[in-house]
Parts: structure tokens; sequence; C-alpha cells
């Protein structure tokens, strides 16, 4: 939902517990320093400035008076951006009320109020009532954020994997502030099946050492089905995944856990819930239900409340529990399997291992090289894919004119830079060691990986719009071997979650790149300090801080338009 106004436009983006503003002006006038944003949320009375990390002067110098805290209000400290991510503190029902003001200043300490939008929109936490609910980890525990909250190095997470089970949990809210809505909708489903006795649920884990959801799948007792991976560092018996499936058995019944790991592995996570024997509800996608799934990393979890969705996935639990090794021989695995119900997006399952690893992973390639607005991903693995579609594809994006964004969780081998300069591909970074100054030191999370989503968006602000998640890592060795599910979504209000958050993570992750490049560079005599708003030419003699984002067929144009059209 959009508005615009004497040449300055504004737009509304709903994202999962956050809202995405786009701001735009044909013509910027040259006194023009950046955007004020204030909302006014549901059943609030008056409006609060959104509050900015820096401002155009300090009272001492910028190195100590930028904590990485946003702490300067927009009125005063405009961003200067053409879009910003708000994330409400609790996420409530009704309308979300935002002002957008440009911010001028035509004499030196002055600033002055230019045209001002008023837009709603609402947050409703679920994505399509009744149907699908699309859920993220916050991963945010190497952040600014997270540091002032609970201090740089808490013990909130075992220093092994195969501890999880015995670790005793730190009080306080950290667990649930990082787990977010997955974690919310995780316990919500669990909790919800162990209170009604007609449920049973089937699991599908890889990682799983978070001792509070083995816990709650022990009180299903004879209602709980295990498929549990079993490759090298699950297999052995200390493992937290060995040690999980002893308790189930002991509580489900040995007949009821099965160990595999296909041809590769036992990738899946997935938990599908039956109700008087028919499958209603099944959950899916890159979250593992560990403590560095569901704390550390960036992972996705999507609910889909459909019998014939849920039944998909269950048909594939059945033949993964009854003969995993030949499971790709199984007619599931053998093709996309598309559901299309009335009033509701169409959504297409693939299943793997297969033998073809083109047959999950084309669809993905044509994609990517037939979208025409946008690409937004994030593939934990895409360094260490050589080959395929999915790389190909992304490989080929770099090139064209388009707007992308893509994080990974390393980026050997990839290439960073678009054409025009700009960095296209971000991976993960965090702020510790030798962290520039004013940061505060940053948390790494422990060892292990960071980023974890496996998604890819094309066209999220088209009818045309498509989401492919799941937990595959778009790999053609993984979809040979591994047991794997890759679902497609074709929605815009879905694909713009997932854009969303490629973009959060985008900006989260880029922002630490500059600043570490900035701070790493020698600064020329006179030169703009980093860590300050900029000016007008008139009284700093430097570019204007949106010179940038006119230029034509540059990725900050795209970026510029495409978020306030």
């Amino acid at each position: 939902m959009g508005t615009e106004s004497a040449g300055f436009r504004g737009k509304l983006w709903r994202g999962e517990g956050m809202c995405l503003i786009g701001m735009d002006v044909a013509a910027p006038e040259v006194d023009l320093v950046g955007f004020a944003i204030e909302v006014k949320s549901p059943g609030a009375k008056t409006y609060t400035a959104l509050r900015n990390r820096l401002n155009f002067a300090y009272d001492r110098p910028s190195v100590q008076a930028v904590t990485g805290a946003r702490q300067f209000p927009s009125l005063l400290a405009p961003f200067q951006k053409f879009r910003w991510i708000h994330f409400p503190k609790d996420v409530q029902n009704g309308t979300y009320r935002y002002r957008l003001t440009k911010i001028h200043m035509p004499a030196e300490g002055k600033l002055t109020k230019g045209t001002a939008l008023e837009l709603g929109i609402a947050l409703d936490p679920e994505t399509l009532p009744g149907f699908l609910n699309v859920a993220f980890t916050r991963n945010f525990a190497s952040s600014q954020a997270f540091a002032e909250r609970y201090g740089a190095q808490p013990a909130l997470i075992p220093t092994k994997a195969d501890d999880g089970l015995d670790f005793v949990k730190v009080a306080g809210d950290a667990y649930a502030w990082l787990g977010f809505e997955a974690l919310a909708l995780l316990n919500g489903t669990l909790d919800a099946a162990l209170a009604d006795p007609t449920c049973s649920v089937a699991l599908l884990a890889y990682d799983l050492n978070e001792p509070d959801i083995v816990a709650r799948l022990e009180k299903l007792k004879g209602r709980l089905r295990a498929v549990i991976d079993n490759s090298k560092g699950h297999v052995e018996a200390d493992s937290a995944e060995s040690r999980a499936a002893a308790r189930l058995a002991a509580s489900a019944g040995a007949a009821n856990v099965r160990r595999t790991r296909f041809k590769g592995l036992q990738h899946h996570k997935v938990i599908i819930v039956s109700r008087g024997g028919t499958p209603v509800q099944v959950l899916f996608g890159s979250t593992n239900f560990s403590f560095r799934g569901l704390y550390i990393q960036a992972n996705n979890m999507v609910s889909v409340t459909s019998p014939e969705v849920a039944g998909l996935f269950a048909r594939m639990f059945d033949a993964a529990f009854a003969d995993p090794d030949h499971f790709a021989a199984h007619p599931l695995a053998g093709q996309w399997h598309e559901i299309r119900l009335a009033g509701r997006p169409p959504l297409s399952l693939c299943f793997s291992p297969h033998t073809d690893s083109d047959l999950s992973l084309g669809p993905v390639g044509q994609a990517i090289d037939g979208a025409t607005s946008s690409v937004l991903f994030s593939i934990a693995f895409l360094n260490a894919i050589k080959s395929g579609p999915t790389r190909s594809a992304l490989d080929r994006l770099a090139a064209r004119p388009l707007f992308s964004y893509g994080v990974v969780d390393e980026d050997s081998g990839l290439a960073l830079q678009k054409p025009d300069g700009s960095i296209g591909v971000v991976d993960f970074a965090y702020l510790a060691g030798k962290a520039p100054e004013p940061f505060r030191t940053e948390w790494s999370g422990g060892g292990g990986i960071n980023i974890h989503h496996k998604f890819v968006v094309t066209d999220f602000n088209t009818p045309a719009a498509s989401v492919f998640t799941g937990s595959s890592n778009l790999a053609p060795g993984g979809e040979a071997k591994n047991g794997d599910h890759l679902v497609r979504i074709q929605d815009p209000r879905v694909a713009t979650a997932y854009a969303i958050e490629a973009l959060r993570m985008f900006d989260h992750l880029h922002f630490r790149v500059k600043m570490k490049a900035e701070q790493a560079a020698p600064r020329a005599p006179g030169a703009l300090p980093p860590l300050v708003l900029q000016k007008p030419t008139a009284l700093s003699g430097r570019p204007a801080w949106f010179e940038g984002a006119y230029r034509v067929g540059s990725q900050k144009a795209r970026d510029r338009v495409l978020f306030s059209a």
C-alpha cells in the first residue's frame, strides 16, 4: 500500500514481525538530507520517531559518540536511505500508522520539514490466515542489538552440540527473543498436539539437541513416530541425536523410531500433525530442532494447515520410514507435486533423493533466469555449489539489469560485485576481536555456520511472485543423496515476506562489511568520517547523499524505485 504527494512517494510492505518502508523523491531538492519516520502503533494516541544510529555531528569524537545503538530521533537525524525496516517490539493486531517526512537543511544547523505522507498497514502475525504461516528466527546473536540486551558472549548454547540435551538453559527471555516467530510456531504446534489426545505427530529430524523440544516429543509417547538422521556426527552412541532417539524409543516405543541417512543425510526438518488419523498440518523449512538452528542461525519455518499438503508430506514420511534406502526409486521422488486449492496460492513440492537433480533444481534456475523485476536469495552453502541450475543462474544474475541481493554464510569463490560496482552478495560477518570503534564487540554465536536459509525469491512485487524454500541446499549432490524437500509457493504476500527477510539480513551484514572496510582504509585529509550523516553539497562541498541512487541503470537506482513503486 502506497501514496504520493508533490513527487514524494512512500509504500509499506508487510514482513514477518516487521515492516519495510520504501520512499522515493522524483526530483530531490539540493538541501534534502533524508527522511524522518514516525510510527503510531495500534491503540497508541501519538506518533513516535524511529531512531537512527548516526547524526550530523556529536559533542565528542564520532568514534566515541556512535555506539551502534539507535539513539538519535530521525526527526533530528533523518535516514539517508530510501528504505527502512521497522521492527515493532511486540507485533500487535490492528493498523500501524507511519508518517514519512522529507527533512531539509537550508542552512548550517537548521532543519526544516518538507512534504509528509501518512500510511497504514496491518502486521498481523499470520501470513495467510487459516492456511499458511511463515516464521523466521531472529539471527541477531551476532548483532549490536544482542550485545546491548544480553552482553557480548553469554553462555546461551552448549560449547559442543552433543551436550545439548544436558545443557541448563539460562533464565530470561533471550531464547524467545532469538527464536522469534519460528520458536513460537514450533512450540505452539507441539503444545497444541499434546493438548489434543486425538492428535499424533510424525517427525523428521537432522540436528536434534534442543532439550525442551525433545521433552515435548517424549510427552507424546505412542502418538509419535520419528525418523532421525544417523550420518557421521549423528550416528555415534554419544551424539545428541542418538541419545534423543533412545529417549524417544523409550517413550514412544522402539517400533516408532527409525534411524537413516538415505544415501547421504536425513536432512528434512519436518513435523506433521494428524488429527483422528488424518494429516492436517505440516511444518517444514530450514530450521533444525537444535540450539544453533533456533537461536543462532538465520532460518525459516513454514506451517501449512491443509489435509492435501500435510497428506503429501505424510506419504513421504511413510515411504521414508518404511524403506529409506530405496526412496529415490519411489514415485514420490520422481516428480513435482502441484497442489491447487480454491482460494489458495499454488504450492508445488519435490522430494529427494532422486536420480536426476535437475528435476528439482531446474525450475529454480528457470525462475531466476526468467525474473523480470528482482531476485533475492539466501543460500547457506552457495560457495560450495560448483555446478547445477541454481549456481549457473545466480552466476548469470550478477550481470543482468535487474535488482538482486544475495546472502550466504561464506563468500569464497563467489562474484560479490555487480558490474556497476555495487555489492550484490554479502556473507556472514560479526564485529569481534578487532571490531572497529565504537561498536560493541559481538558474539560469533559459537562454532558452525550462521546463515542457514535456503530460499530464492523472484519478482516478489508482481503477480508472478514465487519463493522456493525448504530443507534442500539447492545443490546437485544433495538432491541426489539427501532426504530433503523443496517447495515452491506462488504468492506475492509470501514472496514479500521472504524478500524482506533477505533485505534485513543483507543490510545487517552489509553495514559490517562497509564499516570494516572504511575503518581499515586510510582516509584522505578532509574526507568525510564514516560515522556521520552527510550535509547538503552547498554546506559540505561533497556530492549529495542521494546522488548514487539517481544514476541510471545502477543497483542503487533500482533499489530506490523498486520498494516505493
